[in-house]
């Protein structure tokens, strides 16, 4: 079996694209944090994810999203936010914020009960749609992210990785960084066949990205 060539997104044409930018900017609130099941807010909307290590840049990749600078509260420390976030995107998506993964300054019992409410939520969740897994660019997919697809292989979820911080990195270094995560995509049955390459600080691959999550119906 060939594995999946995984190739970077194409831009979105200019319709695609401003029913991307319409979607985000009608409206992106924070909703609330969910720290059990039974406060998930009620399944009436599809639904994407995000899932990344600690200090991927998550939280700058929503806030550069919906264009507000502190709707999603970036941390200075790794793992400090250990709640399931629901952010409302108009009225017909939710925004979901997860947990960072891959840090090691949280007590080992919230890291445990952070990682139940988290296979619970995968697993449990009809309306969601797609988990956009979060990589760095500068260093390409790690054995703790290959862990978070695995559970989503076994979740049945859908996830396309999402890489960061693009203008941080040499080309070279990027095509070694993409190769690699290639690598591991194709171990996953669960992986969506694209890449999307983002800077959040440049603005590269917003537009890509918005315009994704938007066709998720």
């Amino acid at each position: 079996m060939t594995a999946l060539p995984f190739p970077l997104a194409p831009e979105p044409d200019e319709i695609t694209a401003e029913i991307g930018r319409k979607l985000f900017a009608g409206g992106a609130d924070f909703l609330k944090g969910v720290v059990a099941m039974d406060g998930l807010p009620p399944a009436d909307r599809p639904e994407v994810c995000f899932a990344g290590r600690s200090n991927v840049g998550k939280s700058t990749l929503i806030n550069a999203l919906t264009g507000r600078k502190a709707l999603a509260r970036a941390s200075n420390t790794p793992g400090r936010t250990q709640e399931i976030n629901f952010f409302t995107l108009g009225e017909s998506h939710y925004l979901v914020d997860l947990p960072g993964y891959g840090y090691a300054e949280a007590p080992v019992a919230v890291v445990k009960q952070w990682q139940a409410l988290l296979r619970a939520y995968l697993s449990g969740r009809a309306t969601l749609r797609r988990a956009f897994v979060l990589i760095d660019a500068r260093h390409g997919a790690k054995a703790v992210d290959a862990e978070i697809m695995g559970l989503l292989d076994k979740a049945a979820v859908p996830f396309q990785v999402v890489l960061t911080k693009a203008d941080k990195v040499r080309r070279a270094d990027l095509d070694a960084a993409l190769a690699r995560t290639r690598t591991v995509l194709a171990k996953h049955p669960a992986a969506y066949p694209e890449l999307i390459l983002t800077s959040s600080d440049k603005g590269e691959g917003i537009a890509s990205l918005r315009a994704t999550i938007a066709g998720i119906t």
